[in-house]
């Protein structure tokens, strides 16, 4: 298990071995360390030279005999206190480094085509797809069943709907009736949106998204979502969301049973 840790903390198979044969055997000369880690002698110079810098060994001088003790096995919490320092200063100039070349990343970007069409599964794949509705610059116009919705991400939705307001992002939404679909439009000014309901007898599951230049379908039964980037078929999506919106009687005046 040690030998384990100290692989992940970086220690190499010799280094490793000659640690902890220097634990057990308290404080030794390097040619015994070099017996009882079945290293050669001037291997074992090396290695202890290492874990000294590392602040886990201390070297000392006896009756003219030079001795290596193992440190308290503290120093090996102070050990990975130093390599966390050291790696969050490496990864700070990296971020740095990534900062100043952004402009020069982002020009490459615009050589290669970005896909058209995004597919997205499970619950954490269709939350990912709903992150994207937030970036909709003239507002969502949607096909939503709040019971369906909530259903499929029970605990995704009611903070979704706060962080959609708060990002100024308005929706305009078609609904089936029913009880969830009615209680959700109570907040309608509150999380920015206009609701309108479908006759009684018409129902349906899935939900669609138009926003931007981009399509979002969403299956709640199959957990499945696929984004499509397209002008021309957000246009057309659109079209039909307006001629049905315009038929359909403001939510006020609908009766709630």
């Amino acid at each position: 298990m040690l030998k384990e840790i100290l692989k992940n903390l970086g220690f190499g198979s010799k280094e490793s071995h000659v640690y902890i044969s220097l634990l057990s055997m308290g404080q030794a000369k390097a040619g015994q360390i070099a017996k009882a880690a079945d290293i050669n002698r001037t291997t074992v110079y090396d290695i202890l030279a290492l874990l000294m810098q590392k602040g886990l060994v201390n070297k000392y001088t006896k009756s003219s005999q030079t001795y290596f003790s193992a440190l308290d096995p503290n120093r090996l919490l102070a050990y990975i206190d130093r390599e966390i320092e050291e790696t969050a200063r490496e990864l700070t100039k990296q971020r740095t480094d990534i900062e100043k070349l952004l402009p020069e990343i982002k020009s490459l970007q615009h050589k290669i085509e970005q896909p058209k069409v995004q597919f997205f599964e499970g619950e954490k794949g269709m939350r990912e797809a709903y992150e994207d509705t937030l970036t909709a610059k003239d507002g969502i116009v949607a096909y939503a069943n709040v019971q369906t919705m909530h259903e499929g991400l029970p605990n995704f939705f009611p903070t979704y709907y706060d962080r959609r307001a708060k990002a100024l992002v308005y929706i305009r939404a078609i609904m089936p009736q029913n009880n969830q679909s009615f209680e959700r439009t109570r907040n309608d000014q509150k999380e920015m949106r206009d609701s309108r309901f479908l006759p009684q007898n018409q129902s349906f599951t899935p939900e669609m998204n138009i926003y931007n230049n981009k399509v979002l379908i969403a299956s709640w039964k199959e957990k499945m979502a696929v984004i499509i980037e397209s002008k021309e078929l957000a246009d057309l999506q659109r079209v039909i969301f307006e001629n049905l919106w315009n038929t359909l009687p403001r939510t006020k005046s609908l009766s709630r049973s």
